[in-house]
């Protein structure tokens, strides 16, 4: 079973918790200054790269906080994890840290 490691928890199961999308996505000011083709970019649109990812996770059967969380697509790993709010940890090159 995979582990992910809460922040504010320690290390529980993943049937713990859920996946909240790409990390690090601000909502623009002021929105209604966005045409529907901009808008429907912002919501819908994301990197979806292969390999290192930011991405937003929530320990839904647990302290019910969100935190980030550093991926890596190809094989599941997670790299680090850290709590919103906080710098994005930097990964050595060896593993393959992609900047968003």
């Amino acid at each position: 079973m995979l582990l992910i490691d809460c922040p504010f928890c320690g290390k529980r199961p993943e049937l713990e918790f859920r996946y909240g999308g790409e990390a690090h996505i601000a909502r623009p000011d002021d929105p209604s200054e966005f045409g529907d083709k901009a808008w429907g970019q912002f919501l819908y649109g994301r990197s979806n790269q292969r390999g290192m990812h930011a991405e937003r996770w929530r320990h839904v059967h647990g302290c019910g906080r969100f935190f980030n969380a550093l991926r890596d697509t190809t094989n599941d790993r997670f790299a680090a994890t850290y709590k919103i709010g906080e710098e994005r940890p930097a990964l050595p090159e060896a593993q393959g840290a992609v900047e968003a």
